[in-house]
């Protein structure tokens, strides 16, 4: 039976790459993380497990190898239209970078265009890449309001996610039902009428909960 890992001063301070961590394989690490953890690496359950989570993790973090501004300038187009386009409910699943637990949840965009909207897919397209990165929430809203911003220059851009964190569900506090909301306003979102407009328009019947 697994005992719990004991984190010595040896394991808590930083190793740098000089010193030969550089020459170990992403594989090899995680099997010493499972003999450490008091688990035997060579076992039948065990013996594929550093393979496959070497590709899970690539496939959870692969937003670091994607850019997000190229994403929205592959699907720009001009359009005669300034009323507010929302995406709601688009799904989001990312690693808190605290403790790489999983958060998960919902995000809700918004922009009011100034002659170019984005293809509705791409907005979706965004939210992946950039929580398949380590994130926390706060930053993960910005970085999507901020990269539409960037891109077509609308007259605003809000942004709101609501989201349940294993950090505090698994471990810590251990609170099952708690649930974390942050939201980005940009532009004309700051304005107190357009911002209720936004928060309106999301949470009216039909939206979906977390």
């Amino acid at each position: 039976m697994a005992q719990p890992i004991a984190v010595s001063k040896g394991v808590r301070r930083a190793v740098r790459i000089d010193e030969g961590l550089s020459e170990v394989s992403t594989e090899e690490m995680y099997r010493e993380i499972l003999s450490r953890l008091g688990e035997d690496p060579s076992r039948d359950g065990l013996l594929a497990t550093p393979q496959r989570v070497e590709k899970s993790m690539a496939f959870l973090t692969k937003g670091y190898q994607e850019d997000p501004g190229k994403i929205l300038r592959g699907a720009m187009f001009d359009v005669d239209y300034d009323e507010m386009v929302i995406v709601k409910d688009i799904e989001m699943f990312s690693l808190c970078e605290h403790h790489m637990l999983p958060f998960f949840g919902k995000v809700h965009v918004a922009y009011i265009p100034n002659g170019k909207v984005i293809g509705l897919s791409k907005i979706a397209r965004l939210v992946e890449v950039f929580a398949r990165r380590l994130q926390v929430q706060e930053r993960l809203t910005r970085q999507i309001a901020d990269t539409i911003q960037e891109a077509i220059a609308p007259q605003g851009v809000g942004v709101v996610i609501e989201a349940r964190h294993l950090c505090m569900m698994m471990r810590g506090i251990e609170k099952q039902r708690s649930s974390t909301v942050t939201s980005a306003m940009v532009g004309c979102f700051r304005q107190k009428e357009t911002r209720l407009e936004f928060l309106s328009l999301v949470r009216q019947p039909g939206a979906s909960a977390l």
